[in-house]
């Protein structure tokens, strides 16, 4: 199956992610000299001046955290090819910044040898995430939800919903109260690889590279 450029073949991962390094070296470098030189002028007085180069040196190390969150993602499963980390919604790429209002992160999943397709999203700080927090907490608002129950990732919960006349499936798992993981699928004969590709992410480094 032929692919566009946002498919990864493992040569030009390894390329794009030691670019990505050395980018991301460059951009904390000029992070330290906007907040110095913001310093500089807030000392001089020159209020104005000072908040514009630290607010581009806050969104700068937002597109850090940015970047850090999209290598969380799991790889593609055997079978599937990945896509490049996107900003949910188009454009931005892995360089979508996690604001005061959230942003979401995701990746798409192709099976190879099928029709089936998986997209992965990752919610931080975001206020679809207390929509979804209130369902968790509460088994009538679930058994009221048609074809949804609730599964284990590891010893936490998680929600999956499995429509098998479409080969539709959407596992959901909230984190902190704050993270909201999910991977929906389509052309799918069973809810397992939605299930697993959730349980191939990995929860540790999300928790410390989303961490206030």
């Amino acid at each position: 199956m032929k692919r566009g450029i946002g498919w990864l073949t493992s040569g030009a991962l390894v390329a794009s992610l030691g670019l990505v390094s050395a980018q991301a070296q460059a951009q904390t470098d000029e992070v330290v000299e906007q907040i110095e030189l913001g310093l500089e002028l807030y000392q001089e007085e020159e209020y104005g001046a000072a908040i514009t180069e630290l607010e581009f040196a806050i969104n700068d190390i937002r597109q850090l955290m940015s970047g850090r969150i999209a290598e969380t993602f799991p790889e593609a499963p055997e079978g599937w090819s990945a896509g490049a980390v996107e900003s949910a919604g188009g454009g931005g790429g892995a360089a979508a910044m996690f604001g005061a209002g959230g942003s979401m992160l995701e990746r798409e999943y192709l099976q190879e040898s099928g029709s089936g397709r998986l997209t992965a999203k990752l919610m931080i700080d975001n206020p679809m995430i207390q929509v979804m927090s209130a369902m968790f907490n509460n088994p009538a608002m679930i058994a009221a939800q048609p074809n949804m129950e609730r599964i284990r990732i590891g010893r936490d919960s998680a929600l999956l919903k499995w429509e098998p006349e479409r080969g539709n499936a959407e596992v959901s798992f909230l984190m902190d109260g704050r993270i909201l993981m999910q991977v929906n699928g389509q052309g799918l004969e069973s809810q397992a690889p939605a299930v697993e590709l959730l349980e191939a992410w990995d929860l540790d480094a999300v928790r410390e590279q989303a961490a206030r």
